[in-house]
């Protein structure tokens, strides 16, 4: 799909939709509780449907109505295989995979797009160590086997995902499991988000630096009404848009005290030199001087795309280090996100691992591609902000793997003419 996005800065508030990472997270162990639990969850993305519908084939039962999920938890697994669409969302496949092995199942994950290339390894390797078997077969995986309580130990630079998975799973084996995580760790409040939906949800484990000791023989306890909070990731395109305004946006929705690695973006911008405040009714981000700087990118990875295009918008240059995990995303983002910019006008360089955005304080315009990669799709209507002339976008669909009506809250900003 092609759409014609308007140039020049935008201004009005936004709510958010909530935080995709922390719903799978939250539906899992819904899924794998005693009683029926009921999700406040704003905006169903793709990625969410995948985790939806993949329980579902485990024998949950999950009902939608108006942001409202349902979850009445698996009775009794499939003896047989279950066919898991995971479709494009590598946070399905990854945290489900290990559950898989948990409770013994023989399973078949369709992926999609770029996710049969994603990397598993290593956790591969640690699943198949503890008694699983898996079979790639194309864009087809093929995994059963149970897996076996004992000690597991994961690099924390790959992916924060595969610590997640583990943490989901072991405390459903019979017997104490210890998983060790190696330094660096990268992403490391994903992993703290997973920590809170354990607590949530009454699994015990205990915490030794990087080493995590999880007593087998457990099922989660959530129950009753929970909301799922607002997603700074998505928050952070009308935020830095907000940072090119003089009267801004405001983003209501979001907790400010959230564990998402994401909100690091406040201190970014506050970085960049915009203005941000902190109110009663959300976040408000304004202009300010706006001057370029470095960003170790390995606790943010999600955020380099729209944080590159505000690179752009400011003076001199910023330089984007420590992001190779971004060729690895639903496009090569270090790829995309320079050539996005050298489409509309802007300059950057592709590094092995990272970038260099020259910023000249404004865009072009005219065509460019989100290469199927939702970040790429809206961190091109961010650009727009910038531009001289309009934004000719092809691929805007794609903003449907995490934010569905992204579109629609875009169009609702008020738009001022260069």
């Amino acid at each position: 799909m092609k759409l014609l996005i308007p140039s020049g800065p935008r201004s009005g508030s936004v709510r958010i939709p909530a935080s995709k990472s922390r719903a799978h997270r939250l539906l899992i162990c819904a899924a794998l509780s005693r009683e029926e639990t009921l999700l406040h969850c704003e905006g169903i993305s793709r990625d969410i449907e995948a985790t939806v519908r993949c329980l579902h084939s485990l024998g949950a039962e999950i009902e939608e109505e108006r942001g409202l999920l349902r979850v009445r938890p698996i009775q009794e697994a499939s003896a047989g295989e279950c066919l898991l669409p995971c479709g494009e969302s590598g946070a399905t496949l990854r945290l489900l995979l290990p559950v898989i092995g948990a409770l013994g199942l023989r399973a078949c994950f369709p992926r999609e797009g770029r996710l049969p290339q994603r990397p598993l390894a290593p956790l591969d390797r640690e699943l198949t160590e503890h008694g699983m078997h898996l079979e790639e077969q194309g864009a087809l995986l093929y995994a059963s086997g149970k897996l076996r309580a004992g000690e597991y130990r994961l690099p924390g630079n790959v992916s924060s995902q595969y610590i997640s998975g583990l943490l989901l799973a072991l405390p459903l084996l019979e017997g104490e499991s210890r998983l060790r995580v190696t330094e660096p760790v990268e992403s490391e409040a994903y992993i703290r988000m997973t920590e809170e939906v354990l607590d949530l949800a009454g699994l015990r484990f205990t915490k030794e630096h990087k080493s995590y000791f999880v007593p087998g023989g457990q099922r989660p306890g959530l129950s009753g009404t929970l909301a799922v909070e607002g997603d700074w990731s998505s928050a952070a395109f009308f935020l830095c848009a907000g940072a090119l305004s003089e009267e801004g946006v405001l983003v209501k929705g979001l907790d400010l005290h959230s564990t998402q690695g994401d909100r690091a973006v406040l201190e970014l911008l506050r970085s960049f030199g915009a203005e941000v405040s902190e109110t009663e009714d959300g976040v408000l981000c304004r202009r300010g001087e706006l001057r370029g700087q470095e960003i170790d990118a390995g606790p943010i990875p999600d955020l380099i795309p729209v944080l590159s295009v505000l690179a752009a918008g400011a003076r001199g240059d910023t330089r984007i280090r420590n992001a190779s995990r971004l060729r690895l995303k639903e496009s090569d983002r270090l790829r995309t996100t320079a050539a996005l910019l050298r489409d509309l006008g802007g300059s950057a360089e592709e590094l092995e691992d990272g970038l260099v955005v020259h910023g000249s304080g404004s865009l072009r315009g005219g065509p460019a591609k989100s290469a199927g990669d939702h970040r790429i799709a809206m961190s091109a209507a961010m650009a727009a902000c910038l531009c001289r002339k309009p934004v000719t976008l092809e691929g805007a669909e794609s903003v449907e793997k995490s934010y569905p009506r992204f579109w629609e809250d875009w169009q609702a900003l008020e738009v001022r003419e260069r």
